[in-house]
This record gives C-alpha cells, sequence and structure tokens, in this order.
C-alpha cells in the first residue's frame, strides 16, 4: 500500500465517523435527563414517606393522651396537619383517619388508638413519561392508651 493510498483511507475512515458525537448526544443526554429525574422523584417520595409517617405517629400519640373520643379525634388530626404543614410537605389532597374507638374500652383494658395519614404528593413537574402527576403515599401508626387512665 502506498503512502497516498493510506492518506485517503484515513480520511475516509475520519469523514465516515463524522457526525457520531451529534448521534450519541441526542440518545445520551435525554437518556441522562431521564435517569437524574427518576433519581429525584426517589428523593422526593422518600422524603414524603417519611413525612407522613412522622405526621401518622405524631397523631396517633396526640390522640392517645385525650380523656375522651371526640377530643382524642380532633387532638389527632390537628397533630397530623401541623406535622405535614412544619415538614413543608405539600400535599394535593389529605386524607387523616383517627381510629379512637379505644375509648369505649372499660377500664383495665388495654387498647390503642390507630391513625392513618393519606397524601397525594405532586410529582408532574418532573415530566417523566407513563408517570401519573401524583404519587399517594400512606402510613398508619399506633399508640396505647393508658389502661387505667380515667376515660369521660
Amino acid at each position: 500500500m502506498t503512502r497516498q493510498t493510506r492518506r485517503t483511507s484515513a480520511r475516509r475512515r475520519r469523514r465516515d465517523e463524522r457526525g457520531s458525537v451529534a448521534i450519541e448526544a441526542a440518545i445520551g443526554v435525554p437518556a441522562f435527563g431521564l435517569f437524574v429525574a427518576m433519581i429525584i422523584l426517589g428523593g422526593r417520595v422518600e422524603i414524603a414517606r417519611q413525612s407522613v409517617d412522622a405526621a401518622a405517629y405524631e397523631a396517633a400519640r396526640a390522640a392517645s393522651i385525650e380523656r375522651t373520643q371526640s377530643e382524642a379525634i380532633t387532638s389527632g388530626k390537628s397533630a397530623a396537619t401541623s406535622s405535614l404543614h412544619d415538614q413543608g410537605l405539600q400535599c394535593t389532597t389529605t386524607n387523616i383517619t383517627i381510629n379512637a374507638a379505644a375509648f369505649n374500652a372499660p377500664l383495665g383494658t388495654t387498647a390503642q388508638v390507630t391513625a392513618t395519614v393519606t397524601c397525594k404528593v405532586d410529582v408532574a413537574d418532573l415530566s417523566i413519561p407513563g408517570l401519573p402527576g401524583t404519587r399517594t403515599i400512606t402510613a398508619t401508626a399506633s399508640s396505647p392508651v393508658d389502661a387505667y387512665r380515667e376515660r369521660r
């Protein structure tokens, strides 16, 4: 092979690879962006899950130290709402359920107050294809009612 032939074939090889960087970028950049968005989604959902868990625990605890069933329900819902607000969790809808049937148990019987907090977190701003606009996160916590505490 002559020197001229080698130069021509080297130029052809270089020419054949032109535009490959643009094609790689056209495929790689959106894939990388989707990967980053999925990491952000996972972090946002986990932080929301921890906030909802904390709100359910605080609601159950606040309800269990009240003296009447109606006060327990009111106190539990208030504690959960405050907890979600204090943690800065923006729920599109929130549902707080307090099961305070334990206040109907006779003295000396162990019973538990249960709080369930459900929060729909908005994730539409991440624009991940196929992902619904909200994620529903639910947490349940229980707290014992003192078996020998006076109840009204």
